[in-house]
């Protein structure tokens, strides 16, 4: 005989398959097993792919992952007491990044609640304003399940993740939403009849009218794509005629109007200082020019509502929009394609890709002279050398350069280089996320970040659950690529953690370890600090063995410690994951 617990499990993932959910991570628990068993029942019939994780927290990050690929949200499933509350992590950025996930939280029954029972605590509402739609549902009794209620539970639940409503109309931002399931005992049984799949997934309606921007008569107008913006945010600033400044992960760093080396451009009078009108788009998170300009008086904001739970706006006066539209007509201006508009743009561009040339050939210059005398082979003069000789030269020149040790700025453009549209690259939050936003330049291919509330956090997990969700969805996906600080790597290890039975995405986890946290030492008070202190408490230096951690996690190992290490590393062709070390210096 089927347990009421078995029956409710099987109808709410019938019923969250039917509206579109696709993925579901588990964790083992007593308390959740109706739920666990039912979720591998339907991955055996194809309807659900099954993803296990033994830490919650980790598994909370894969759904975020999982579901910053897909759109579609991820269920994550826990048992009962701190189980539910090592998701809060995870749901915290989903919630700040705007990405849609489903938390079923197994629960005791009434009662049992408010006792002392074992494992209970109050689930309904422990991720506070994180989650903005919570149902605590009372543990099904004997008799037949109501599978039309379960049915409408799971689809508002589904809308309400996407930011809609049960009607589909767009309510509220797409983050997480919590179903609170209690279960009385006996927690599950062997039979399983998996309900008939009636697949209807839910649909969000698009937002209202976009609001119009008109074009400026007198160029000054600065198009900013923070975290996320999207394509779109370049094609504003195409229409617009305005300069493009994109950050990394902005999905809007191309085009002929992008802005290399953009804040030493709006640090200068001449550039930052004309601005009189932002336009912004996505979650800018990665310099202070950024939030100084949108506080500046005089400058008109205008800011294009991001997934994310809170509208971007340090100044607290801008005009938030849901979508935007470029007006000419209105404007009197007919075309951004105009003289005054091509200048404005222009002298953005060109003189960006200057700035950015030059901090090239000036790093290029500082290693040459670390090399030691002759080493850009000009301490004899070229004057009077044979086209050999000068061949011969030019090769030596190239193999001392393959044979440098990997700076921070080469790992960046190492890795910009060999990433492509069908390549996944996933930024830890550390100092080479910031490096990557100063120095490569524009490049259509997807870049992920965990930017809503940017703590390290879950990156493993997370870039685990986009290289297996773009590797199952589409066959021609290449390689996700994560670029982590040693230690983001350290706060997620349990996350390279694969259970047997799991696949085992293409993903390549590069570690520029420099010993320690040496983003810290950008801070102010590093200058007045005790050195001692601001190495213990800061710098939190370390002397793990990632080659020995790598083998215990079951993964490949590879020490890229010079440059031609480092191409080869990147380009390799791997059974499973690997963990790509490069040593930095401090």
């Amino acid at each position: 005989m089927t347990s009421p617990s078995t029956e409710y499990a099987l109808s709410l993932l019938a019923s969250l398959a039917d509206a579109g959910v696709r993925d579901v991570v588990l964790s083992p628990g007593s308390r959740s097993q109706a739920l666990a068993l039912a979720a591998a029942e339907f991955e055996i019939a194809g309807r659900l792919s099954v993803h296990v994780r033994i830490d919650e927290r980790s598994g909370g990050f894969l759904a975020l992952g999982l579901a910053a690929e897909t759109g579609v949200p991820s269920v994550v499933i826990t048992t009962s007491g701190t189980a539910v509350a090592n998701l809060h992590p995870a749901v915290l950025e989903a919630h700040h990044s705007g990405v849609p996930m489903i938390v079923v939280s197994a629960d005791r029954p009434s009662e049992m609640r408010g006792i002392g029972s074992n494992q209970t605590t109050v689930q309904p509402g422990l991720f506070a304003s994180a989650v903005g739609w919570v149902r605590d549902v009372e543990a099904p009794r004997s008799g037949p399940v109501d599978h039309e209620a379960v049915r409408t539970l799971a689809r508002e639940a589904v809308a309400e993740a996407l930011g809609g409503d049960s009607h589909g109309a767009l309510g509220r931002s797409r983050g997480p939403v919590q179903l609170n399931v209690a279960f009385r005992e006996p927690l599950s049984s062997g039979e399983q009849s998996l309900p008939a799949a009636h697949p209807a997934p839910v649909e969000v309606a698009p937002p209202v009218a976009p609001s119009a921007l008109e074009v400026d008569v007198d160029p000054a107008t600065l198009v900013v794509a923070g975290h996320a913006a999207g394509p779109e945010a370049e094609a504003a600033a195409r229409a617009l005629g305005a300069p493009l400044v994109a950050e990394v992960s902005s999905g809007a760093r191309f085009g002929p109007h992008l802005v290399s080396s953009y804040r030493a451009l709006l640090d200068d009078a001449d550039f930052g200082g004309r601005v009189r009108r932002v336009v912004v788009f996505g979650h800018p998170t990665l310099s202070r020019q950024i939030p100084s300009l949108l506080t500046r008086d005089g400058v008109e904001v205008v800011v294009v509502r991001a997934a994310g739970a809170e509208a971007y706006d340090p100044g607290r006066s801008a005009r938030v929009v849901e979508a935007v539209e470029v007006d000419r007509a209105s404007s009197g201006v007919g075309s951004t394609d105009d003289a005054a508009h091509r200048t404005w743009v222009g002298r953005w561009v060109h003189t960006g890709r200057r700035l950015l040339e030059a901090e090239a050939e000036a790093e290029a210059e500082s290693e040459d002279a670390a090399d030691g005398p002759g080493a850009d082979g000009t301490a004899e003069g070229s004057a009077g050398r044979t086209e050999a000789a000068e061949q011969a030269e030019f090769l030596r020149r190239e193999v001392q350069l393959l044979r440098r040790p990997v700076t921070r700025r080469a790992l960046a453009e190492a890795l910009w280089r060999v990433s492509w549209p069908h390549d996944r690259l996933v930024l830890g939050a550390s100092r080479l996320i910031r490096e990557l936003d100063q120095i490569v330049p524009g490049k259509k291919i997807p870049v992920h970040a965990n930017r809503g509330l940017a703590g390290i956090d879950g990156t493993i997990a997370t870039a685990t659950g986009i290289a297996l969700a773009s590797q199952r969805d589409d066959p021609a996906a290449g390689t996700t690529r994560v670029l982590v600080g040693d230690l983001t790597l350290l706060h997620d290890v349990g996350s390279m953690l694969l259970g047997l039975g799991e696949t085992r995405p293409r993903l390549q986890v590069v570690v520029g370890n420099d010993g320690g946290g040496t983003i810290f030492d950008g801070l102010e008070v590093a200058a007045t600090a005790s050195p001692e202190a601001m190495t213990r408490v800061q710098f939190t230096p370390h002397e793990v063995d990632l080659s020995a951690l790598a083998v215990a996690y079951g993964w490949q190992y590879v020490e890229a410690a010079t440059r031609a290490e480092l191409d080869q590393a990147l380009v390799a062709r791997y059974d499973g994951p690997v963990l790509i070390e490069v040593p930095l210096s401090r």
